[in-house]
């Protein structure tokens, strides 16, 4: 990594900078009285290379946190775990009271806490193991995804009639990413526990992409294998799905396609007749909840006022909530 490429900072603050404000989405505590007031609070916030998700989760935070009072830099999005090491030790040296960090390798979190020092370290988006995490020191910001998965596999057994037996395609997001396996095994573990027969006829991977995911049910489709329903790691290979659905002439209303995430493309296919469901992980609840940890480990060394944070004080989630056509026009 060359260093004057990733020691580039785009400082959001000094054009935002506003006095105690609360902030919005997770803003609030647990208790009623977290502390929102950032002022004099310094974050570096750094990240793997953005999606659509990941550039919204890095918006929130610059927003929440101008709105905060909290000096807010975004480091260049990071492709290799060594890039990452540096930029975080020099922020490090530059005295940051909080790192907000989506890692490119959740395994090489330890070398990023030890990069960062006595700093306190936010992760977000990727979860590190659990033996990664340190209370009120190492804390993980997220949405429980077996929530997700579990949503997913509840709305498609109801959309079915409850059938005993199902023929299910699953298209899993990057391969050994928290979120997709954690996910995945949601959906499976719900059809078990309700005594269903889940055969999974194509269970393939598509790397979060729309465009893989096309390709990847086409080729399924040559098997002429039958299927109820298609399930998604995320919207955009749910959006994938649908197109290649349309391209053939398969009537998308007869066979649910879910996703996740609730982004403004998903939540549009499900007005348009595309997708049925997804289900809305905030990116802007996520952020705010970054910038409230983030705030509190400044200024009181601890987590514990921040809402939705685990009684460990290692993990803060963000609810999931389901969206399918009764709703998605009001996401937001």
């Amino acid at each position: 990594m060359k260093k004057n490429i990733f020691t580039k900072i785009l400082s959001i603050a000094a054009a935002f900078m506003l006095t105690a404000m609360t902030i919005t989405g997770c803003g609030s505590s647990s208790s009623g009285g977290g502390n929102t007031n950032g002022a004099g609070v310094k974050v570096f916030f750094s990240t793997i290379t953005l999606d659509d998700f990941k550039e919204l989760i890095m918006n929130s935070v610059a927003d929440t946190g101008a709105k905060a009072g909290v000096t807010v830099d975004l480091g260049a999005p990071c492709a290799t775990v060594d890039e990452q090491v540096a930029q975080i030790r020099d922020a490090a040296a530059k005295g940051y009271n909080a790192i907000i960090c989506n890692p490119v390798d959740t395994d090489t979190a330890l070398q990023l806490e030890v990069a960062a020092g006595d700093i306190p370290i936010i992760f977000t988006n990727s979860q590190p193991g659990e033996d990664h995490l340190t209370p009120d020191k190492y804390i993980y910001v997220g949405s429980y995804e077996i929530d997700a998965g579990t949503m997913q596999a509840e709305y498609v057994w109801n959309k079915l009639g409850k059938p005993g037996s199902l023929n299910i395609v699953i298209f899993q997001g990057q391969p050994g990413h928290p979120a997709a396996t954690a996910r995945t095994k949601a959906i499976k573990k719900y059809f078990k526990d309700n005594n269903v027969n889940a055969n999974y006829v194509f269970n393939d991977t598509a790397y979060w992409d729309t465009e893989k995911a096309a390709a990847g049910f086409k080729t399924f489709l040559k098997t002429g294998q039958p299927y109820d329903a298609v399930i998604c790691n995320n919207d955009s290979m749910a959006i994938g799905v649908v197109q290649a659905m349309n391209e053939l002439g398969i009537d998308t209303s007869a066979v649910p396609v879910v996703g996740i995430d609730a982004t403004v493309d998903g939540c549009q296919s499900i007005l348009d007749g595309g997708m049925q469901f997804t289900v809305l992980q905030s990116a802007s609840g996520q952020g705010a909840a970054c910038i409230e940890a983030a705030i509190a480990l400044a200024k009181t060394g601890t987590v514990k006022d921040v809402e939705y944070v685990t009684d460990d004080h290692m993990y803060v989630w963000v609810p999931f909530s389901p969206v399918d056509k009764s709703n998605a026009a009001s996401v937001k």
